[in-house]
């Protein structure tokens, strides 16, 4: 908080007297962070097929996770990692916004399982949360330094073996 304060040129009860606490500063923030950052996933959602969704999602992820004016690294991933007990209900509303998505993208998947974008026997909650956990993966890597590069080529291989068309 004091470095914060101290980069916005305010006093801590000036902070407070405009967000409240500190859990609905970090609701504003995520809020932001939605807005600005992750608006590729709702575009994502209207590709026309699943491939398209996933690359866009892949490469999305990718460009605001290795940007060259943010922290690299995702902050929602963040946040549901390291936020300790005493965050709890930061920690709760970061995986229940993160359920939110999940659910989106879920149901897209369904609808292309039934396009035929995939073989039936594919399950499109096993394929998102497979999804999912690539794109937190490459924001873990991408929060501790591994080249653009490297992720780059995480995005080819995952869209390599992507099922289907």
């Amino acid at each position: 908080m004091a470095e914060l304060t101290e980069a916005m040129g305010i006093t801590k009860p000036s902070l407070y007297a405009c967000f409240g606490n500190k859990e609905s500063l970090f609701r504003k923030a995520l809020d932001l962070y939605e807005r600005d950052k992750l608006c590729y996933i709702r575009s994502a959602l209207d590709e026309p097929t699943a491939k398209g969704v996933v690359e866009r999602l892949l490469r999305g992820s990718l460009a605001i996770q290795t940007g060259a004016t943010d922290p690299h690294g995702c902050l929602g991933v963040i946040s549901a990692v390291a936020c300790a007990t005493q965050a709890e209900s930061i920690r709760d509303e970061v995986i229940a916004r993160r359920a939110s998505s999940d659910a989106a993208l879920v149901a897209r998947l369904e609808r292309a399982r039934e396009e035929g974008d995939f073989p039936e026997t594919i399950e499109p909650q096993a394929l998102a949360t497979y999804l999912t956990a690539v794109m937190q993966g490459m924001a873990v890597h991408a929060s501790a330094g591994m080249s653009r590069e490297l992720l780059e080529q995480l995005v080819e291989t995952t869209l390599a073996v992507w099922p289907g068309k």
